[in-house]
């Protein structure tokens, strides 16, 4: 979960948010040389003292600066491509979850079980636990194996949400009358936090999502 003072991304708990922090460190390297070489060309120009009086056109460098943007564009293109499809991809999954967003909880279904459904809601901050987070514990958490594939199935029955668990790298709409999936493989124990991340109304804040990873035991 995000930490007090924490600029950057959350710990990656899937593979799929490892490549994602990958792809916005690469991202952001390219972003900075950028910045670095237009930065020192306009202090350049600002400070020399030199025309050339001779210069009529420069189609070399103007070959250049068409040339180079594009090449470095392919260098975010390509990678971003890559993580685009290996989100899209769906593995055989081992469990499969629906996820059903109302204003304004979360209610799931164990889709490989019969009659195993329930509703999340928000834990109200004067029945907290000393050791609970405030905003984002619910009072019926998400029971996920580590280790497998799982399929996400979102749907909502009003207005639009989105279910969101930022430390898997998953944002799903969750739209009525639809029906969206997704896949993720939780790689470590553990409580991971997420909220709703479209605005639902006016209770929107007050819609978490946690998910608890278990190791299997065979």
């Amino acid at each position: 979960m995000a930490t007090w003072a924490n600029l950057g991304l959350q710990d990656s708990s899937s593979p799929l948010m490892e490549q994602l922090n990958f792809f916005h460190d690469h991202t952001l390297l390219i972003l900075t040389m950028i910045t670095i070489l237009v930065g020192y060309i306009m202090g350049m120009l600002m400070f020399n003292k030199f025309t050339n009086r001779y210069l009529l056109h420069g189609q070399t460098i103007e070959i250049i600066w068409t040339v180079l943007p594009a090449i470095i564009l392919m260098f975010i293109a390509f990678p971003s491509l890559r993580l685009l499809y290996l989100m899209d991809e769906i593995n055989t999954p081992s469990i499969t979850l629906k996820s059903i967003g109302h204003q304004w909880y979360w209610s799931y279904e164990y889709s490989d079980f019969l009659n195993l459904e329930f509703d999340s809601y928000m834990i109200p901050t004067n029945e907290l636990d000393m050791n609970g987070f405030r905003l984002l514990d619910v009072d019926n958490r998400i029971i996920l194996p580590m280790n497998n594939q799982i399929r996400i199935l979102v749907t909502a029955t009003d207005v639009l949400h989105s279910w969101t668990v930022p430390s898997l790298g998953v944002k799903v709409d969750a739209t009525p009358g639809r029906l969206n999936q997704i896949n993720f493989l939780i790689n470590r124990p553990g409580l991971f936090f997420g909220q709703c991340s479209e605005i639902c109304g006016a209770n929107h804040s007050f819609m978490p999502i946690v998910i608890e990873s278990i190791p299997m035991q065979f």
